[in-house]
């Protein structure tokens, strides 16, 4: 049986007051109010332990908000070229570049764009390592701590065999020559407590390293901004890190900065039967939510009901696997009706695609304090058009 990861989607919060019908659908629409609140609490970690706090673009960049990201973190984490460029066009501050495997043809752009590039493996360093140095840039190399935290082996970057990062087990005087920091990514939508045990498991091997080390990069997937998030251990700590190797500290997380901040708005196209209950949306789980078949997980519906009427709800396109999952709502779902799935703005937006020739969802900036509402991009034949031959 497939494993489903567990949405961590919060309540619904302000959205409840928000009127799904003032904006086309589909459409994410994110709440700047609670992207700044996020942003505060990651910014007081920082400010607290003395942590470096920059923001991972490839779980939410929507770039309106750079302006705000910039007033609180130190910079962005960027996955490749195209990722580094737009951290150092729209956000400013600090760019650490991780891939796991770079091209020839893109490292001097990548270098000149960042101010750490982080290797996967000692020979990627060996070969670019010293066109970093050059430039003066500061070296990283991704590290495998060889101990797993996460709940579903395809989310976790320290299951056997993975691709990601070099195991701590293979680590090397020879491999970590001319390295400035170890970056470590190893949670997914977790709390403290995940990653002070991989730390404990790592820490005694990483000992003959440390010293020689100008900063440790603990990577992403910390739920810093979630409720139940134990803030003061963290901070208490990264500052004990910090005091006791004398490096500096990094925390690159995503989904952390957008947290509740963002719905996706539907609508209901059909009603059909075949066994049970369906209901077609004009949300597609493959081209705007994939992760719903990545993962598995399903995502939390806005207000749903806890008896009532249960549908199959699944998109427009011709996959038979284009299936959200089963909703139950208090009334019979009409055609024309709106609905919002919470917790959208960060991976699904990065996500989306054109599979089918299915549009894109637009976006839309809200301001729950004031009401105000700005639809930040719809999008056209063109852009699926444009993206093919």
């Amino acid at each position: 049986m497939t494993q489903m990861m567990q949405t961590q989607a919060g309540d619904a919060g302000a959205f409840r007051n928000f009127d799904l019908s003032r904006v086309p659908s589909p459409c994410f629409v994110v709440d700047e109010v609670r992207v700044e609140s996020n942003l505060k609490a990651l910014a007081d970690v920082g400010h607290q332990s003395g942590a470096h706090v920059l923001s991972a673009l490839k779980a939410f960049s929507m770039f309106a908000l750079a302006p705000l990201v910039r007033q609180y973190l130190g910079g962005t984490c960027a996955s490749g070229i195209f990722e580094a460029r737009l951290g150092r066009e729209e956000y400013g501050g600090e760019v650490a570049t991780y891939c796991a495997g770079y091209k020839d043809s893109d490292i001097d752009e990548i270098i000149a764009l960042s101010d750490h590039v982080i290797f996967n493996s000692p020979a990627q360093k060996a070969r670019f390592g010293g066109l970093c140095k050059k430039a003066g840039r500061s070296i990283g190399l991704r590290l495998n701590p060889e101990h797993s935290e996460g709940e579903v082996p395809k989310y976790d970057p320290a299951a056997p065999c993975s691709r990601l990062g070099t195991p701590v087990s293979l680590l090397t005087p020879e491999a970590i020559d001319g390295v400035d920091g170890l970056h470590m990514h190893t949670l997914c939508e977790q709390g403290f407590e995940p990653l002070q045990r991989t730390w404990a498991a790592v820490e005694p091997k990483l000992a003959p390293y440390l010293k020689g080390l100008k900063w440790l990069n603990f990577g992403g997937g910390h739920h810093i901004t979630r409720g139940d998030y134990d803030r003061a251990a963290l901070v208490a700590f990264l500052k004990e890190i910090r005091t006791k190797y004398g490096v500096e500290v990094y925390l690159e997380p995503g989904e952390a900065v957008a947290l509740d901040a963002g719905i996706l708005v539907g609508e209901i196209l059909d009603t059909p039967q075949n066994g049970i209950p369906l209901a077609i949306t004009d949300i597609s789980a493959t081209c705007h939510m994939p992760d719903v078949i990545e993962a598995p997980y399903r995502p939390a519906l806005m207000d749903e009901a806890e008896m009532g009427h249960t549908y199959r709800m699944g998109g427009p396109s011709c996959l038979a696997g284009d299936v959200i999952g089963d909703y139950t709502f208090a009334e019979p779902l009409k055609v024309g009706q709106r609905f919002a799935f919470l917790d959208q703005a960060h991976y699904s937006m990065v996500k989306t695609n054109t599979f089918n020739g299915v549009p894109l969802p637009a976006i839309a900036l809200w301001n729950s304090d004031t009401d105000e509402l700005r639809m930040i991009r719809q999008f056209g034949y063109d852009d699926f058009k444009e993206r093919l031959s």
